[in-house]
């Protein structure tokens, strides 16, 4: 779903910063060799994590949901020099072709894959963090949440894609759609959670801003 006519939104990408080649490479591989590339990031929702990364400087970054790595090399791009990103996907098929881009990239030694179910995962991994960006199951989106939260550094942002779920939260709801009663649960969670402030940015499909107190 659109949010914007096609007009205005190739307006804004226009009038924002330039993607950059290896990221225009990726996004064009993507398209032509891996199943719904519409699930990357993109031009504009890229430049987006980008500036924000660039903005909060973050020492540790956790994504959820690798895909090909385009959004984890735009969260890179604010990384600090002893900095580390560690991202994780479930989709095996996808793990050489995310690592093909991330060695191309200047930050190839700083970003870490796993494979597996995120939930098992994070637990595994002995870190604060100053960035995450949660962008996979959205059935998953609260037990991330609450997962992540204690494992935030104070002033910690975490960001959460598709929250407006292509306007089906203004819909009624399918009572098998599971996806979008939990995200209409999770923008009620982050809104009122009194360990976080909140802001959801109509970016997109949606991405919400939450900053850890």
């Amino acid at each position: 779903m659109h949010f914007l006519s096609e007009e205005l939104e190739n307006y804004v990408e226009q009038h924002s910063q330039n993607e950059p080649l290896l990221l225009a490479q990726l996004n064009k591989e993507t398209y032509q060799k891996v199943l719904l590339p519409r699930m990357l990031s993109g031009h504009f929702q890229g430049r987006v994590l980008s500036m924000l990364s660039k903005l909060i400087r973050p020492t540790n970054i956790l994504e959820i949901g690798t895909y090909t790595g385009y959004s984890a090399l735009c969260l890179c791009e604010g990384i600090q020099e002893n900095g580390i990103l560690h991202t994780i996907d479930i989709k095996e098929e996808l793990v050489d072709f995310q690592r093909k881009y991330f060695d191309k990239s200047p930050w190839g030694n700083q970003i870490f894959q796993h494979l597996g179910e995120a939930l098992e995962i994070i637990p595994t991994i002995d870190l604060k963090f100053d960035l995450v960006f949660i962008d996979a199951d959205k059935e998953n989106y609260i037990n991330y949440f609450n997962m992540i939260v204690p494992k935030m550094n104070r002033g910690g942002i975490i960001l959460s894609d598709n929250v407006l779920w292509s306007g089906k939260v203004l819909e009624e709801v399918h009572p098998n759609d599971v996806s979008t009663k939990v995200l209409l649960e999770f923008n009620k969670l982050v809104n009122e959670d009194e360990r976080v402030e909140t802001v959801l940015l109509p970016i997109r499909d949606g991405l919400t801003v939450s900053r850890v107190l």
